[in-house]
């Protein structure tokens, strides 16, 4: 249907209209004139359809009134009445994405879907939940969703308990987290981004009901709504549904969300502050020094990318030159920065990790010094040249792999359009990038620079201090309070207190209608394709090695993989494969420094990464096969380059420069300590396998905590140890990098397919051609029953084991119970109950199989869940449309949408793992024939399973000593 400016589509008045080339899309803003909300259309050939609603919402304070309200509209509303229409989405839908996100400036409901009807059945949802949820009704949403007073006889203590109280608990335990929430606050003292939108767990009790409604009476209007739709479905059918079904029932109304521009300072603001470590621990190289600035408004276009840019050419890629001044200095032991332009001032930050408080005048010396230096000397252009293109080779790309690309333009678009300018000036980046290209030639970084950073007052330096026994401090510090309080309550208080919590729980644990449930839109199984998408993958041979090859529309950019069999290193050695993938291509070669390095694979490539992966065997206990994987993207005319790259990284790397590898080690042990505070659950999960699995050891070895633990050993000892790691990562290099030991990959198109033979070959037949030895590998497995202490305010609980050890084998209907037990009990036992922010299951083709928690205030009540799974299932009842319902959203996480990239390691996946389309077609067939009396059959599985008692725990010092019954041993992660 052919749309014109200014006529009205089912209310909606056309406003503009563009063709946006760089994303190959139609766009069309619209108003709708009765409600006053705004809408952009991103039409195109994307089958992935995204629909969003968004508001503006700026906090006044740190309660998390905009984090807990977009938890709670999803808990009902006007036309859902029931509990969790987003739960019963997610366990019933085709979705590709369902989620909500509270950003520091605005609240956004995404979801996507392939299927039109799906489509619509979640808009219908989230426009219900977002415009008229069950807030208003039930004031016991805020006490689940936010916080409440827990107590359930007058003569227990009173605790705090909610979802988002515990979430934000955990947040605020990771010292990253708290730097990044401090320098918003040092930069903004006047506006909303001074205050936590996610709410900080000291003042989320501060959350009265009233301003809870008062935030969505004010902001949840279409009024300050940003509606989007994209993709290839049918416009004014989608127009006509939001409009009659939602915006026609509202009138236009004034909604004041302007947001405020701080003032520029006078002078540099100077901030400390703490996070908290063990009560033994010295806290000395422990700190954070960082250097902040606020850089213009995210509504310039071209400051906007050109941040981006110069924020990766000065501490990201291994050329940069801040980041090498800094590391040189011996200041700290990791750098790195970012730029947050998701909001309207946004922010450049320089951080030094692992510092102490007395480096803070050397810091900003260095720092102020390189930037002057680079002003007046000029930056590499060679540098500069890399650091673009890298930039340009991702926007093309746009591989988001986490999120639909839709669901990216839309968070794009809000930077501009939230601020009341054009949506599309982010996503038409030809024109800017053009400009910006002009600092091939001229000086425009150095001026970019002199002006935002050297010339600028409107800055901070924020130095964060270890403070030991902080966390006990603070736990003490809230028992204390409510101590006090409940000592202050009348009797006739407290009773309402008790009466309050039993209430909730009463809420919680109530059924459903069944003629509530059956409100919730569902597909039926016709609308499901029964049979399974098929990978293209041919084997062939390339220069006399096995190719993979997957032909396939890449957009001309050519996907290759170079895949070495691990089994050649022996067993002592292991851990220095996930060492050597963190020092290859950021050392020298013979013919490069690691920078120069650097910048011929950031002109001439998309990226190469080095990782250490496993291949389990299909039908099979854990048997394995340890590969070394390196990922390389390049345009298919810059194949010979970045075969010269890849021949240089494999034959060539030097390890000999001790003061190279001390810094990518310190760093790498940083990076590590990051990824345990973000993802506790996983190295949990990680270290339970290791416990019973051989290849959940292999990992364990090489990428989780044993791994970190060595990282560790080798930076502390780095001085004597130094010519062993040379020594051994030369000895596995050799080994790995042999011609017999490889298979390669690739996914690009047909007729491009004679410039990877023409490539590649020259580089293999370079490759050692010495005899190969594959090595047996006997760990010891035992239960170790761990609990991993850290200074976090919440848990990560694990525990499971190997079904296929116990005699069951794997079905596709295990799927189904994932998502019964996920999203059903789970949900409703460990986090509705519970309190804690997230609960899962998970059932691997090996036999691996784990429960596991996050962030959550509990252990021993949610081992107990655990262990009671299996009563829920001898007692399970379901009728046809329950079974529907779960088999359609077991299905959504089947049917993920793969880019060109993920497809190529998905088809390698099941090739290495022996899976064939048979299996995945089978697997397929048994989650769309699943049955009630199967899902209650696994009672037994799980019953056995649970009496393996494998368990792991990464949590608080104190109460993991508290529960010290639980586990075999305590081992403190960071000492």
């Amino acid at each position: 249907m052919k749309f014109e400016l200014n006529k009205v589509y089912h209310g909606f008045k056309l406003m503009e209209e563009y063709e946006v080339k760089e994303i190959n899309s139609k766009a069309r803003v619209f108003v709708h004139e009765k409600s006053g909300a705004k809408l952009l259309n991103l039409q195109n050939d994307d089958d992935n359809k995204v629909f969003a609603i968004g508001f503006r919402t700026p906090p006044s304070d740190s309660t998390g009134v905009p984090h807990i309200l977009e938890h709670s509209v999803l808990c009902g509303s006007r036309k859902f009445p029931i509990k969790d229409p987003f739960v019963e989405l997610a366990k019933g839908s085709l979705n590709t994405f369902l989620n909500a996100m509270t950003y520091s400036d605005k609240t956004l409901y995404p979801v996507a879907s392939k299927n039109e009807k799906d489509f619509f059945n979640l808009m219908d949802v989230y426009l219900d939940a977002a415009l008229h949820p069950n807030i208003y009704k039930y004031p016991e949403i805020l006490m689940q969703e936010g916080w409440h007073y827990e107590i359930n006889n007058k003569n227990d203590e009173i605790t705090y308990k909610g979802v988002v109280y515990n979430e934000m608990k955990g947040a605020f335990s990771s010292p990253d987290d708290v730097l990044y929430r401090k320098i918003q606050e040092s930069l903004f003292p006047d506006t909303t981004y001074g205050v936590e939108s996610g709410g900080d767990p000291v003042e989320i009790p501060n959350l009265t009901y009233d301003q809870f409604i008062d935030f969505h009476k004010k902001y949840y209007h279409p009024s300050n709504s940003y509606i989007y739709l994209y993709g290839d479905g049918d416009l004014e059918k989608q127009l006509k549904f939001i409009s009659e079904e939602y915006l026609n029932e509202f009138d236009k109304a004034n909604i004041d969300s302007h947001i405020e521009v701080q003032k520029p300072f006078n002078k540099i603001k100077e901030i400390v502050a703490e996070y908290p470590v063990s009560p033994n621990d010295d806290g000395k190289d422990k700190a954070f020094l960082s250097l902040n600035f606020v850089i213009g408004e995210c509504t310039d276009p071209e400051v906007y990318l050109a941040f981006q840019i110069l924020e990766y050419l000065l501490l990201e890629t291994p050329a940069a030159p801040l980041k090498k001044a800094l590391i040189e200095s011996g200041l700290g032991k990791d750098v790195y920065g970012f730029y947050d332009n998701s909001i309207l001032q946004p922010v450049f930050s320089i951080i030094v990790k692992n510092s102490n408080a007395d480096k803070k005048e050397s810091f900003k010396k260095i720092v102020f010094d390189t930037l002057s230096e680079l002003v007046t000397n000029g930056i590499d252009k060679k540098l500069v040249e890399a650091c673009i293109n890298i930039k340009e080779f991702r926007l093309r790309e746009g591989d988001t792999r986490t999120y639909p690309k839709g669901l990216l333009y839309y968070t794009k678009a809000l930077n501009s359009w939230l601020h009341d300018k054009n949506p599309l000036i982010h996503l038409e980046y030809e024109k800017t990038l053009e400009k910006i290209k002009s600092a091939l030639e001229t000086d425009y970084f150095e001026k970019l620079i002199e002006k935002h950073l050297l010339n600028t007052k409107h800055s901070s330096v924020l130095v964060l201090n270890p403070k030991p026994g902080m966390a006990e401090e603070k736990t003490e510090a809230v028992r204390k309070k409510l101590s006090d309080y409940k000592k202050s309550l009348s009797e006739e208080e407290l009773d309402k207190l008790v009466k309050d919590t039993l209430a909730l729980k009463e809420r919680q644990v109530s059924g459903e209608k069944q003629e509530d449930l059956e409100k919730v839109p569902l597909l039926s199984l016709e609308d499901i394709d029964p049979k399974t998408e098929e990978l293209s993958l041919e084997e062939r041979e390339i220069c006399g090695n096995k190719m993979l090859f997957n032909p396939m529309f890449t957009n001309k950019i050519a996907y290759l993989r170079f895949i070495f069999d691990t089994r050649v290193v022996e067993e002592e050695l292991i851990q220095y494969i996930g060492l050597l993938s963190a020092v290859m291509g950021k050392v020298d070669t013979e013919n490069y420094t690691y920078m120069d390095l650097a910048n011929e694979i950031n002109i001439y490539t998309g990226g190469i990464v080095y990782s250490p992966t496993t291949y389990i065997l299909n039908n099979t206990a854990g048997e394995y096969t340890p590969k070394f994987l390196i990922k390389s993207k390049a345009l298919v005319d810059k194949l010979p380059k970045l075969s010269e790259i890849l021949e240089e990284i494999i034959l060539r790397t030097k390890f000999d420069d001790k003061k190279r590898l001390k810094e990518i080690i310190q760093e790498l042990k940083s990076r590590l300590e990051m990824a345990i505070f973000d993802a506790g659950h996983v190295v949990a999960a990680h270290r339970l396998f290791s416990y019973f699995s051989p290849v959940g050891q292999y990992e364990e070895i090489t990428s989780g905590l044993k791994f970190y633990k060595f990282v560790e050993n080798l930076e502390k000892n780095f001085d004597s140890k130094a010519d062993e790691i040379i020594s051994n990562l030369e000895k596995i290099s050799k080994e790995i990098f042999n011609k017999n030991n490889l298979i390669i990959s690739a996914a690009v198109e047909e007729e491009d397919y004679k410039e990877i033979e023409k490539n590649i070959c020259p580089l293999v037949n370079k490759l050692g051609n010495e005899k190969l030895e594959y090595k047996q590998y006997n760990f010891e497995l035992k239960a170790c029953n761990e609990g991993l202490m850290t200074q976090g305010d919440v848990q990560y609980v694990v525990k499971g084991c190997n079904y296929r050890k116990l005699g069951y084998e794997y079905k596709g209907s295990l799927q189904v119970l994932k998502t019964i037990a996920s999203l059903d009990y789970l949900w409703n036992n460990v986090r509705v109950l519970g309190g804690a922010y997230g609960a899962f299951a998970s059932f691997g083709r090996s036999g691996n199989m784990f429960f596991g928690s996050y962030r959550d205030p509990n252990l021993k009540e949610t081992l107990e869940v655990y262990k009671n799974l299996e009563n829920y299932l001898r007692n399970f009842e379901a009728d046809k449309r329950q079974m529907t319902k779960y088999i359609i959203g077991t299905i959504s996480n089947l049917d993920t949408p793969l880019t060109p990239s993920m497809k190529a390691d998905k088809a390698a996946s099941c090739y290495f793992s022996n899976i064939t389309k048979e299996d995945i077609q089978k697997e397929r067939d048994e989650v769309l024939n699943a049955s009630r009396e199967e899902i209650k059959g696994f009672a037994d599985m799980i019953s056995d399973a649970m009496k393996e008692e494998y368990l792991c725990v990464v949590g608080n010092e104190a109460k993991l000593r508290e529960n010290e019954d639980v586990f075999y041993n305590l081992i403190d992660v960071f000492n």
